[in-house]
Formats: C-alpha cells, sequence, structure tokens
C-alpha cells in the first residue's frame, strides 16, 4: 500500500481520535470510521485524505443509546484491511485497548495529524479563548507524550488536565489559540468551522 507522509499523519491523526483499527487476522487489520450523521460530511473528507484504503460510500445506522434509548443516526466508513493496518493496530493497540505509543513523534510529522485529531476531539471554549484536547482513559505518562509531541513537533504549548472519568486532556490557553486556529485554518472542512478559534 502506497502512502505519503502526510496521508500516514492523517491516519495517526484519525487513530488517535475516532477511528478504531479492527483486526481482520493474524497480521492485518481495517479502519473503521464513524461520525454523527450530521457530519457526514467530516467522514467524507476523511476518506478522500485515503483514498486508496477505502472503497464504496459510507454507510448510514442508527443505533439506540442503552439508557436513554433515543435513537442516533451515524454514518461509518471502513477501509480495506492490510498488513500495513495491521502494524498500525499492533503499534496503538498493543493489548486490545488504545493507547497513546512511546513512538508517536516518529509517526506523527505533518500538522494535518493534529488538525484531524482536534476536529475528532477538541474542544475551543468561546468564552475564555481556551482549547482542549481530550485524550480518554490513557495514562499519566500517555497524556505526557502527547504533550511532548506537540510541543516538539508544532510548537504548541498545553498543560495536562485530569478530567476524573474522561481521562486526561491537554488544555491549550488563550495565548495558543492563534497557533491551533492557523493549523486547523489550512484543512478547513466547513461542517468543523465551530471548533476553529475565531
Amino acid at each position: 500500500m502506497k502512502i505519503n507522509q502526510e496521508q500516514e499523519s492523517a491516519l495517526i491523526g484519525m487513530i488517535l481520535g475516532d477511528a478504531y483499527v479492527q483486526k481482520t487476522g493474524a497480521h492485518n487489520a481495517r479502519l473503521r470510521l464513524e461520525q454523527q450523521a450530521a457530519h457526514r460530511e467530516y467522514l467524507i473528507w476523511k476518506t478522500q485524505l485515503l483514498k486508496g484504503l477505502f472503497q464504496g460510500k459510507p454507510t448510514m445506522l442508527k443505533r439506540i443509546h442503552p439508557k436513554t434509548r433515543k435513537t442516533y443516526s451515524y454514518v461509518r466508513q471502513q477501509s480495506n484491511a492490510s498488513p500495513y493496518l495491521g502494524k498500525l493496530r499492533a503499534l496503538f493497540y498493543p493489548n486490545g485497548k488504545k493507547q497513546i505509543p512511546e513512538e508517536l513523534y516518529r509517526w506523527l510529522v505533518s500538522d494535518i495529524g493534529f488538525a484531524v485529531w482536534f476536529y475528532d476531539d477538541g474542544y475551543y471554549y468561546i468564552r475564555d479563548r481556551s482549547l482542549y484536547l481530550y485524550l480518554g482513559t490513557v495514562s499519566r505518562r500517555e497524556a505526557t507524550i502527547a504533550q511532548n509531541v506537540l510541543r516538539k513537533r508544532f510548537n504548541l504549548q498545553s498543560t495536562i488536565a485530569d478530567k476524573g472519568k474522561k481521562g486526561f486532556a491537554l488544555y491549550f490557553p488563550a495565548s495558543e489559540r492563534n497557533k491551533v486556529r492557523d493549523i486547523l485554518a489550512k484543512y478547513r472542512v466547513p461542517i468543523m468551522a465551530y471548533k476553529i478559534p475565531s
């Protein structure tokens, strides 16, 4: 499978964010993307970044929330299986649970990876002009790896915030707002514009 450095960084951003790398055999895996139905345009944008991986069109599905019993509509697109994705599965899911690997600096090279990751898991607080990138239930060590990679690669300064049951997040103060905005603006997706600092 041929993939350039920017595409690989985008793929890493997806895996760090909402994507799931599903094992399909001893050495292969495939990428599963899901978004709420209203963000179908964003899912299509992500698949266009990795045209060689995907075939067909997104599938519209419905899910009933187990507690609220509300029905949610979402779209899903799954990639072809490959040994390359199997390698990424081993890197990001060494024990079956997603984690932030020690080698992240080697993989997250282009800022498009940060843009995708932020579109998936970032949040802009308009009131105080600060931003959060939610990391989920990772360890503090993993949060530190993410923090250091974003600082060294993209000069983004952050602190680690403990969000309790939600896990850790990276907090970017208002002083970093323009840096984040400039990166996201390079990879603008209209439906996700609400995440770009004004």
